[in-house]
C-alpha cells in the first residue's frame, strides 16, 4: 500500500473492526503529496457489512477516495481482492494483487486461517486481468456510489444473518465507555452548565482522550448538531471517527478544503475554511447546539473569534493539552475565562491511565544550534537537517540508545534525509532499523508489525507517528529533533505513554541543544513557567532531586543542561518577553504575559503600555504600527482604565463581536449583545443592580436605558471633565469611534482592542469569588463577597516560611470571608505554600496549604 500509486479493494463484507486496521494507511495514501488514488468496492450481500463501516468509508470518500457498493438484490457477491498498482508518468511499472478468502474484518486480517493468492506484475499477467475485472465491476450498472441516503436505507432494511456465515461476520466493537478522568470531566461540565456558563475550557494531557470527552459530552447534552473546529485535517479525521463511535447512526461530514458537507449531524471543520465570512454566512447562528474548538496555537485567535461571534450554541467547549495557563490564555479568553476541568500528564500517570516514564535529558553536544538560521519561530529545515545528519551525532545517539533503550523504539527525525541517515548508521552498528515517512519503501503498518515481532528495534519517523496512531507496544521514545511546539513534543511523548502488558515504563531519550526552542521541553513536561527565572528554579530542583514525580517515574538531566538552565536569569521586562516569545513560537498576548507571572507594573514603568513594549521588540506589523500611532491613546485607556465593575470591557467585547469598527451598531443592538456577553459569564452578573437582575431580555427598554446610562455614557465621556477628550461617541443612535479609522486598518485595530479587552476581563474576573473552581485553582470556603480582598501571587511559591524573590505587583486578587480573621490588604497577601518544614520535626503537618502572609 505504501508504494502503490493506485489502491483498489473489492470485498464482499466490511466490518468496522477490520476497517479500522486499514484506515490509517488508506488516509496516509490520500494525504500524500503525489495524490494516490484509492477505490473501495463492497456489497450489501447477506447484510453483513456494518453501517458504521460504511460511514467510515463515507468519511474516507470525503478525503478523496472513491467508494461504491454492489447492490446484490438476492444474487451472490463474494469477491475478496486487494490490488496495488504503481504507475510512473502514466505507465504501469509494477503491481501486486491478493485474491482469496480474506474479507475486511479483524478475524480475517489478523486471526483466522485464510488463503490468498499473490499475483505479481511484471511476471504474471493475471494481475492485468484482475485490474480489468475490477474496473468492470466498479462501473457495473448495479454498483452505486456510497452516500448518507443509501446507508440509511440499507440500515432500515438490513437483517443480518442469525449465525456466522463468514469469518468475522458477527464481529462487533464494544460500545465505548468514558474513563474515570473523563467521567469526572463530564460531571464538571454538567455542573458548569447548571451554574449558567455557556462556554468552558477542559485541559486534558495527551493520551487522556480530549476528543472522546467532547463526543461523550455532546451525547450527554443530547446535542442534535455538533461543530468540531480544528486547524489540521488529521485532527478533523480523528474527530470524525471518534464521534462516529459514540453516534454510529449519525451523519458525519467535513468542511475543509474542497469538501463542503454542511447538512450533517456532526460537522468537522477547518478554521481556515469555515472562519471566512462567505462560509459562515451559510449557517444560522443557532445551527449548531454544541461547538468544540480544539488546540489552535497554529491559527490566529482572531479567526476563531469571528467564528464564535457568529455562532450561538447551547454550549461551547474549548480543548487543550497544554498544562501551562500561559499557553491557555487565548483559548480561555475565547471561552469566557471559564476553566472547567484540568488533568495533566502526571495526574494521568497517577490514575494508571498512562505509563510512567524514565526521562533522560541528554546534552546534544555535537550540534551548535546557534549556527542554524531561526525564522518565524522555527529552524530553517534544510540547514537543520544538514546539522543533524552527521556521523558524530549519530554515534552519540547510538551510544545513548545502547546504554538506556528497551526493546521497541520510535525515534522522531526532522526530515527524510535525517531519518534515512540515522537508520543507516544504526544498521552499521548492528541495530535493526528502518526509516518510515510518507512515500518510504516500508509502510507504517508494516514497520509497526516488524517492530512488534522483533524484526526491527528502531523506527526513525518523520511526521507519521506524531498523533492518532495506536502504538501501545512502544517502550522507548528517542527525540532527535527540536520541536517548536509544546503540543508536538507532548504528542510525540504520548506515542509511548499508552499502557501495555509488555512494558513497565517508557524510556525517553531527549536530545537537548543550546537554543531557546529546547526550553519548551521542561515547560511542556513539567509545567514550568515561561520566564527564565522559572526555568532556573526548575534546574535547581532537578539538580537537588526535588522534582515531584508520579510513582514509577524518573528524571535525569545532563549536568551541562542543568548549568545552562541555571544560567538563565531574567534581566527585566524585555528578557521576560523574549523568553515567553520563544516558548510560544510567536509574539505573546498581554493575557499570556500576565499569566506567565511577569511584572505588568514593571512593564508599564519601562514602556508606558503593552503595545509600546511589543513595538519596541519589533513584533507589530505595518498595520498594527499605524493603529498604535492613530489610536495609541485609546489603547492605553483600555489597558489601564479603572474598573469598579466589568461593564466597560463587556461593552467593548460586545462591540467588537458586532464588528463595530466597520459597522457601528445601534445602542439597542449593542445593549442586547452586551446582555449576551454578561450572561455567558455568570461571575459578572453580580455587578448588576438587584433591579436589573430581574430583567429577562436584552431587548427590554429598561435594560437598554441602564446600559446607556452606565458603560455607554462612561465611554462617550459622560463621566469626564469637559476638557478631557472621549474616544467613543453616539451619533444617530449608533456607538462608534470618535476618531475616524481608515477601513483597511479595522482588522488590525479590532485585534489589538480585543487583546486588551480579553486581558482586562481576565484580571477582573480573577478578583471575583469563584463560582466553581477547578482543581488547580485555590478554593476558599465562602463564595459570597467578603469584606477583605487580598492580592494573590500565582507566581510566588512559599516553602513553608522561606520563599524566593517575588514581585510586589499583583494583577490577581482573592476575597476572603471573615472566618479568616482580621486581615489588612496593605499587610497581607496570598500565595501557595508547600513543604514539610513547618513544625521542624519528623511528622510535619504542613504538607501543602494556602497561606496568608505579612508583607
Amino acid at each position: 500500500m505504501s508504494s502503490a500509486t493506485e489502491i483498489d479493494l473489492a470485498v464482499a463484507f466490511i466490518k468496522t473492526t477490520g476497517l479500522r486496521l486499514l484506515l490509517p494507511d488508506l488516509q496516509a495514501a490520500l494525504e500524500s503529496e503525489s495524490g494516490r488514488r484509492v477505490r473501495v468496492l463492497t456489497s450489501d450481500y447477506l447484510d453483513i457489512t456494518d453501517p458504521e463501516a460504511l460511514r467510515l468509508l463515507l468519511l474516507l470518500q470525503e478525503q478523496g477516495a472513491e467508494v461504491r457498493v454492489f447492490v446484490t438484490a438476492g444474487s451472490s457477491f463474494h469477491l475478496k481482492a486487494y490490488i496495488f498498482t504503481r504507475l510512473s508518468e502514466g505507465n504501469l511499472v509494477a503491481g501486486t494483487a491478493f485474491v482469496g478468502s480474506s474479507n475486511i474484518s479483524r478475524q480475517a486480517l489478523q486471526e483466522g486461517l485464510e488463503w490468498n493468492y499473490r499475483v505479481v506484475y511484471p511476471g504474471d499477467r493475471g494481475f492485468l486481468e484482475a485490474r480489468t475485472r475490477f474496473e468492470e465491476i466498479f462501473t457495473h450498472s448495479r454498483t452505486v456510489a456510497l452516500s448518507d441516503a443509501w446507508i440509511e436505507s440499507y440500515e432500515n432494511r438490513r437483517v443480518p444473518p442469525p449465525r456466522s456465515v463468514a469469518p468475522g461476520s458477527h464481529e462487533q466493537e464494544a460500545p465505548p465507555e468514558p474513563t474515570a478522568v473523563q467521567k469526572a470531566a463530564l460531571a464538571a461540565l454538567t455542573e458548569t452548565r447548571q451554574q449558567g456558563f455557556r462556554r468552558g475550557v477542559v485541559v486534558l494531557a495527551t493520551g487522556l482522550g480530549k476528543t472522546w470527552l467532547a463526543a461523550f459530552d455532546a451525547a450527554q447534552l443530547s446535542a442534535r448538531r455538533v461543530l468540531f473546529v480544528a486547524h489540521r485535517e488529521e485532527i478533523l479525521a480523528q474527530a470524525a471517527a471518534t464521534f462516529l463511535r459514540i453516534r454510529p447512526a449519525a451523519r458525519v461530514g467535513y468542511y475543509m478544503g474542497r469538501s463542503r458537507d454542511a447538512e450533517v449531524d456532526v460537522l468537522c471543520a477547518s478554521v481556515q475554511t469555515l472562519g471566512r465570512a462567505e462560509h459562515l454566512e451559510r449557517f444560522s447562528p443557532q445551527h449548531f447546539d454544541y461547538v468544540v474548538i480544539d488546540e489552535f496555537h497554529h491559527a490566529a485567535a482572531s479567526t476563531y473569534r469571528r467564528l464564535l461571534g457568529h455562532f450561538a450554541p447551547a454550549f461551547l467547549l474549548g480543548l487543550t493539552a497544554t498544562p501551562d495557563r500561559t499557553d491557555q490564555s487565548d483559548i480561555l479568553s475565547l471561552c469566557d475565562d471559564n476553566l472547567v476541568f484540568t488533568r495533566n500528564l502526571f495526574e494521568g500517570i497517577r490514575a494508571k491511565l498512562l505509563a510512567p516514564f524514565h526521562y533522560y535529558g541528554i546534552h546534544d553536544e555535537s550540534v551548535d544550534y546557534r549556527e542554524v538560521p531561526w525564522r518565524n519561530g522555527r529552524f530553517d529545515a534544510e540547514e537543520l537537517s544538514n546539522k543533524l545528519a552527521t556521523l558524530a551525532r549519530a554515534r552519540h545517539a547510538v551510544q545513548q540508545w545502547q546504554l538506556r533503550a528497551q526493546k521497541r523504539t520510535l525515534a522522531f527525525c526532522v526530515s527524510t534525509k535525517h531519518a534515512e541517515y540515522m537508520a543507516s548508521q544504526f544498521q552499521k552498528a548492528g541495530i535493526s532499523s528502518a526509516a518510515v515517512y510518507a512515500g518510504s519503501t516500508l509502510g507504517r503498518a508494516q514497520a509497526l508489525e516488524q517492530l512488534r515481532d522483533g524484526q526491527l528495534s528502531v523506527i526513525f519517523s518523520v511526521d507519521l507517528f506524531n498523533e492518532g496512531v495506536d502504538v501501545p507496544g512502544i517502550d522507548t521514545v528517542m527525540m532527535l529533533r527540536p520541536t517548536e511546539s509544546k503540543i508536538l513534543f507532548l504528542q510525540q511523548l504520548g506515542r509511548g505513554l499508552r499502557l501495555s502488558e509488555e512494558k513497565e515504563h517508557l524510556v525517553v531519550l531527549d536530545f537537548i541543544g543550546n537554543h531557546q526552542s529546547f526550553l519548551q521541553k521542561p515547560q511542556a513536561l513539567f509545567g514550568v513557567g515561561a520566564t527564565y527565572n522559572a526555568l532556573a528554579a526548575f534546574a535547581r530542583k532537578a539538580e537537588q532531586g526535588r522534582l515531584e514525580l508520579p510513582e514509577g517515574c524518573y528524571v535525569n538531566y545532563d549536568l551541562k543542561i542543568i548549568e545552562f538552565l541555571k544560567s538563565l536569569d531574567s534581566a527585566g521586562t524585555q528578557k521576560d518577553y523574549e523568553a515567553l516569545r520563544a516558548s510560544l513560537g510567536r509574539r505573546p498576548t498581554l493575557s499570556e504575559f500576565y499569566r506567565s507571572g511577569t511584572s505588568i507594573q514593571a512593564m508599564r514603568q519601562q514602556h508606558g503600555c503593552w503595545f509600546e513594549l511589543v513595538n519596541t521588540m519589533g513584533d507589530l506589523d505595518h498595520d498594527e504600527v499605524g493603529v498604535l500611532k492613530t489610536l495609541g491613546g485609546l489603547l492605553r485607556e483600555v489597558e489601564i482604565t479603572p474598573m469598579t465593575r466589568s461593564f466597560k470591557m463587556v461593552l467593548l467585547e460586545a462591540w467588537l463581536e458586532l464588528d463595530g469598527l466597520v459597522t457601528p451598531p445601534t445602542v439597542a443592538r449593542l445593549s442586547q449583545r452586551s446582555w449576551e456577553v454578561l450572561h455567558r459569564r455568570p461571575r459578572l452578573l453580580s455587578d448588576l443592580s438587584e433591579q436589573v437582575t430581574r430583567l429577562t431580555d436584552g431587548l427590554d427598554v429598561r435594560w437598554i436605558k441602564y446600559w446607556r446610562d452606565n458603560p455607554i455614557n462612561a465611554w462617550i465621556g459622560g463621566n469626564r471633565v469637559a476638557t478631557t477628550a472621549s474616544f467613543f461617541r453616539v451619533e444617530e443612535d449608533r456607538f462608534s469611534l470618535a476618531q475616524p479609522l481608515p477601513p483597511e486598518a479595522a482588522d488590525a485595530a479590532a485585534a489589538l482592542l480585543q487583546e486588551l479587552a480579553a486581558y482586562r476581563l481576565a484580571t477582573y474576573e480573577a478578583r471575583l469569588p469563584a463560582v466553581a473552581e477547578p482543581s488547580n485553582v485555590i478554593p476558599f470556603p465562602s463564595k459570597q463577597r467578603a469584606e477583605v480582598e487580598l492580592p494573590y501571587f500565582p507566581n510566588l511559591k512559599i516553602a513553608c516560611g522561606h520563599f524566593r524573590a517575588g514581585r510586589t505587583d499583583a494583577e490577581e486578587h482573592r476575597r476572603l470571608p471573615e472566618a479568616y480573621g482580621k486581615l489588612d490588604a496593605t499587610r497581607h497577601f496570598i500565595a501557595r505554600a508547600s513543604g514539610n518544614s513547618m513544625d521542624g520535626g519528623k511528622t510535619p503537618y504542613a504538607m501543602a496549604t494556602t497561606c496568608c502572609w505579612n508583607w
